[in-house]
């Protein structure tokens, strides 16, 4: 009976009840028992899963929501993972992002500020916060990255901002439109929480970003940052944040920015 990780983090025991329930439904149909045992220092959701439909149901799992690497020796040079941005603010020279590693112990990548500045910013020597201003950074916000070198005898992880991701911020920004950023919240209780504040019609939808984060697509013309007061005093527990393609246009002097290679 195998125990994954799951990409998707949980704050409270409420929160993991939930998981474990929307689990069992994802599943449903395939001859696999499967239920939530817990969650790593970090709050990354694990399970364990057993039964004649064991390794399909594995394989849909990771499709569908995203399985972390076991251990740092399942992080290989060149490969994609899906991670969250962590310890934000504790540097000025580099991004940390959490890939849900914890064995033999909890390793991060790390994203130089140059390689940032080189991706995003067009080389532009600006600071990380200012980056993370104009994008949005937030603690715990889903961010997927390209391993450019791992050192496991220093346990160092040298990474860089991956091209979906990078798309991503293409798409968001061709869009016009504002997006508020839920982290630490459910589908539903955001659903309740944009209805009890009389935000409905400003709503284009909600969008996924990982297993309790979202990102609320605003109608052209709604600031997202107006929004936040509202919303927030009915999702305590979540943490927001702003995406806002003005930002970016602004700071690129009204050109499409982020060339992709």
């Amino acid at each position: 009976m195998p125990t994954v990780t799951l990409f998707a983090k949980t704050h409270d025991n409420r929160r993991l009840d939930s998981f474990d329930r929307n689990l069992k439904s994802t599943l449903e149909g395939l001859r696999v028992e499967a239920k939530t045992c817990g969650a790593t220092a970090r709050g990354w959701i694990q399970i364990t899963v057993s039964g004649e439909d064991e390794n399909v149901a594995l394989r849909y799992l990771d499709d569908r929501i995203g399985l972390c690497p076991a251990s740092l020796e399942s992080v290989n040079r060149f490969s994609t993972i899906k991670g969250r941005i962590t310890s934000l603010g504790k540097s000025r020279n580099e991004l940390r992002i959490d890939m849900g590693v914890s064995s033999p112990n909890t390793y991060d990548a790390v994203i130089p500020l140059t390689r940032l500045q080189a991706q995003l910013v067009d080389g532009r020597r600006i600071s990380l916060e200012r980056i993370g201003e104009l994008f949005g950074f937030c603690e715990d916000l889903p961010f997927t990255i390209k391993i450019n070198n791992v050192d496991k005898e220093k346990s160092l992880i040298e990474a860089e901002v991956a091209e979906k991701q990078r798309r991503r911020y293409v798409e968001w920004t061709k869009s016009l439109l504002d997006r508020l950023l839920i982290l630490g919240a459910s589908l539903n209780g955001i659903e309740m929480a944009v209805e009890k504040a009389g935000f409905n019609r400003d709503i284009v939808s909600i969008e996924p970003l990982g297993g309790f984060e979202y990102a609320v697509v605003c109608k052209l013309g709604t600031d997202a940052v107006g929004l936040i007061p509202k919303i927030g005093k009915n999702l305590r527990n979540a943490s927001l944040a702003v995406f806002c393609p003005r930002r970016i246009f602004t700071f690129f002097e009204n050109k499409l920015p982020l060339p992709i290679s």
